[in-house]
């Protein structure tokens, strides 16, 4: 069995009821903070070595450590396979940190990107103009829709119901 998959069960075991799933989520969640605190604060842009060292390294279970490369992988500059990554597997993990900034934006995972170390990474202005970014590629233009008596787009000079309309 895979680490992914085995990160899958261990989500599974582990939020059997509502209770367990808040519980679960909320350990979880301050250990992905501190890893991320850890990664922001010395700049570390690469992350190498055994997932089963780097998991020790960060206090982790190996499965759960999968569950952090699982949602940093929409963020690195070469994505990784998921399915391939076993205990001994060696792995080199290269953080875009303009992508994570973004994608912490779009989960939303407010205890992730407020925190103080990314004032290490970007200025306050930049982390405007990527939020400006962000939120950007979220907006969803309407086209303009043609009416029945407005003139054909197609350059005819007819109104739309006599031409391309019908």
């Amino acid at each position: 069995m895979s680490l992914y998959e085995e990160w899958k069960n261990y989500i599974e075991e582990n939020c059997s009821n509502e209770e367990e799933q808040n519980v679960f989520w909320e350990k979880y969640c301050s250990d992905e903070k501190v890893l991320y605190q850890k990664i922001l604060g010395s700049k570390t842009k690469t992350i190498e070595g055994k997932v089963e060292d780097l998991a020790k390294e960060s206090n982790m279970v190996p499965a759960q450590y999968m569950g952090f490369i699982d949602g940093i992988s929409e963020s690195l500059v070469t994505p990784i396979d998921l399915e391939a990554v076993e205990l001994d597997t060696e792995i080199k993990l290269d953080v875009d940190f303009s992508k994570l900034y973004k994608n912490m934006l779009g989960v939303p995972a407010e205890w992730l990107y407020t925190l103080e170390e990314w004032n290490n990474i970007f200025s306050e202005e930049e982390r405007d103009v990527l939020t400006k970014e962000y939120k950007r590629s979220k907006t969803v233009v309407n086209e303009i829709k043609v009416g029945r008596n407005d003139p054909c787009p197609c350059g005819s000079g007819k109104k739309y119901k006599k031409c391309c309309g019908r």
